[in-house]
């Protein structure tokens, strides 16, 4: 969700993010933010942080850890990396322009211009990278693996077709480009390990999957014939075995990505063999102009589920998730509401399980804000021989100070982290 189109905020609305793993949800506010724990979510929501006082248009948060990165309306331009479990600010970086998203995971933190794109060190906060001149992305459509170990970030490559660039962001080269629509993009997401990517144009009526690899087209679905919808968000379920799709509409949809195999293949091949069989006997009774179109209408796939929302109209994020081993797709709308829908195993309308109110949940105590000196950064490329950002919070360098959540700070939840996810796949 980006600044310039954050007419939800201005009406006095939330701004609603779910993080990397779906293990916390972030709202933000004219008020401040708060960080919620989906746990238990089925039954209570609990809250884990608020901060009071700012109008924050953007939050973001790392995995579990205690880092968070936000932006306010007052300081568009500025991004402010806090430790929100010691109330210290870390840092803070300001830009040429109004940063309209920002992204992480365990190794970049990348922050999105209308025109550029800041790749940033995540240990240290360095800027390693700066992709300039990319075509007007006044929305701030960008997409972060989560995965380190495919660490790609995609953005659209074009403001008048739907192209997909796709950028390694550790080895810090242009991966591959996809030419994923007709019209331009609405929405893009990568799948949890970041070898698959989702995409939707601003038509909305059409969602595809393609391989980051090799740009292959892997799953094609219709949402719709409505040309009139604005496509929310885009998810892949941990499990990567499903995608769910919001837009301005009622309804979120959610698709199955069945995957075949080598016991299937046998079953697909009599399938293809039938579409094929139906692709031709319909073309010889058309125009020569449609057989293609009718053929896509054919091979594209339906929704497998569905989720009736009370309200149209709005923005929604939507993820899908494993919670206390129920699958559950969960929406956060910008009037500041939750719902926990649980999905049915033979596919069909989702049931409702629980509708948490965002806007009552009463604070709890926080412990008092430590006082705590930002490291103040003119612009994104400092000048030479400026203290960096690693020396600073060390306190390595004579003059420099910061506040008690320092590099070692970002460093050690980082490491955390990776180390309580590989335990528990283990």
């Amino acid at each position: 969700m980006s600044l310039l189109a954050r007419t939800d905020i201005d009406a006095g609305g939330f701004f609603v993010n779910f993080n990397q793993d779906c293990s916390s949800l972030a709202v933000g506010s004219k008020n401040g933010y708060s960080l919620f724990s989906l746990n238990s979510v089925d039954s209570t929501l609990d809250q884990i942080y608020s901060s009071y006082g700012e109008d924050i248009c953007l939050v973001e948060r790392l995995f579990s850890s205690s880092l968070v990165a936000v932006v306010s309306l007052n300081a568009p331009r500025k991004l402010k990396v806090c430790h929100f479990k010691k109330g210290t600010e870390i840092c803070n970086y300001s830009y040429s322009n109004t940063i309209l998203a920002v992204k992480l995971n365990r190794s970049r933190l990348v922050v999105c211009l209308e025109e550029s794109l800041y790749i940033h060190n995540i240990r240290d906060m360095k800027v390693v990278h700066t992709i300039r001149d990319t075509p007007p992305n006044k929305t701030g459509l960008c997409a972060l693996a989560s995965d380190s170990d495919h660490c790609y970030l995609a953005y659209p490559g074009s403001a008048t077709v739907g192209e997909v660039q796709i950028f390694d962001a550790v080895n810090l080269h242009a991966k591959i480009m996809i030419p994923a629509h007709d019209s331009p993009l609405a929405a893009i997401a990568f799948s949890q390990i970041g070898t698959e990517i989702a995409t939707a144009s601003e038509k909305g009526t059409v969602i595809r999957v393609f391989s980051v690899s090799d740009g292959t087209k892997l799953f094609e679905f219709r949402r719709g014939v409505k040309r009139c919808v604005s496509i929310a968000s885009l998810a892949f379920s941990i499990c990567s075995k499903y995608l769910c799709c919001s837009s301005n509409t009622e309804t979120v949809h959610i698709f199955k990505l069945e995957r075949s195999s080598p016991e299937s293949s046998d079953d697909h091949g009599g399938k293809d063999h039938w579409m094929g069989y139906i692709s031709k006997a319909v073309s010889s009774y058309l125009p020569m102009a449609l057989p293609s179109q009718v053929t896509d209408v054919f091979t594209q796939g339906r929704a497998f589920a569905s989720a009736l929302l009370p309200v149209a109209g709005l923005r929604h994020s939507c993820v899908i998730t494993t919670i206390q081993k129920a699958l559950r797709m969960l929406v956060a709308s910008q009037d500041g509401y939750l719902y926990v829908y649980q999905l049915p195993v033979e596919g069909g309308e989702c049931l409702l399980v629980k509708k948490h109110d965002l806007r009552t949940i009463e604070p709890p105590p926080n412990p008092p804000r430590a006082e705590s000196v930002p490291i103040g950064v003119p612009s994104v490329t400092p000048a030479p021989g400026a203290t960096t950002y690693a020396a600073a919070v060390r306190g390595g360098t004579a003059g420099s100070s910061a506040g008690s959540g320092g590099s070692g700070s970002i460093d050690d939840d980082v490491h955390g982290n990776q180390q309580q996810q590989q335990q528990q796949q283990h």
